[in-house]
Order: structure tokens, then C-alpha cells, then sequence
């Protein structure tokens, strides 16, 4: 009976990796890379992956911060904890709302969103 320390190692010849990954591009007997399809099909997943699912994402979270960074007195809000009051005073990243006959201080990045926005005044 052999053990696997009385085997003999083979020993092979190195090959540098860059050559190892030229052999892949090798063209086939279609005369294209046989990679080509493949990379193709990654970079259409990824594509899709980025317009539907990433991309929207994105534009949607700018568009809460912009609402959130313009919240003005008078507006209406929800915070991320369900609780809905008017905006009575601003500071850097505070917000004092009331809500029922209670007044609460929030941070600015707890506001889920905005209810009812005050709509600026045009004196018409």
C-alpha cells in the first residue's frame, strides 16, 4: 500500500501567468475569441442591472436630500418613525416640530418626507 508521501511529484514547468491569460483569447475555429460572448453577456447584465435597478436609486435618494436640505417653517413632514408634525423652527441639523400639543426636536436626516410643502408666495 502506498502512501501519498511515496508519490512522486511531477515537476511541471511554470507557465507566466500573461502567457496562461493569452491562451485564453486563443482564437477558436470560428476564428473568434471564445471569451468574447462571455464578456459580452457580463457587460449586458451589468448594464441592466445599473440602469433598472442602480441608476433610479441614485436620482431617487438625491431628490430626498434636496427635499430634506429645502424644508422651510410651515411644512408639513413625516419622520422616519411615523410621527407627523409642522416644522416650527430650523437649525443646522435640528428641526423642532409640533406634533399634537407636543413639540419634538428631530435630526434633519430623520425626515422620511415632506407631507404638505409650503409653496413660495407669488403675491398674485
Amino acid at each position: 500500500m502506498t502512501t501519498l508521501a511515496a508519490l512522486p511529484l511531477i515537476a511541471a514547468r511554470p507557465v507566466p501567468i500573461p502567457l496562461a491569460l493569452l491562451a485564453l483569447f486563443q482564437p477558436s475555429a470560428g476564428g473568434a475569441s471564445a471569451l468574447y460572448p462571455t464578456f459580452l453577456m457580463y457587460g449586458a447584465i451589468f448594464a441592466i442591472f445599473y440602469f433598472v435597478l442602480m441608476r433610479p436609486q441614485q436620482q431617487q435618494r438625491k431628490k430626498h436630500e434636496e427635499e430634506i436640505r429645502n424644508v422651510k417653517k410651515g411644512d408639513k413632514i413625516v419622520t422616519s418613525g411615523g410621527i407627523i408634525g409642522e416644522v416650527i423652527f430650523l437649525k443646522d441639523e435640528e428641526v423642532t416640530i409640533r406634533s399634537g400639543e407636543s413639540r419634538l426636536v428631530i435630526e434633519r436626516g430623520r425626515i422620511a418626507r415632506i407631507a404638505t410643502p409650503t409653496l413660495p408666495a407669488d403675491g398674485a
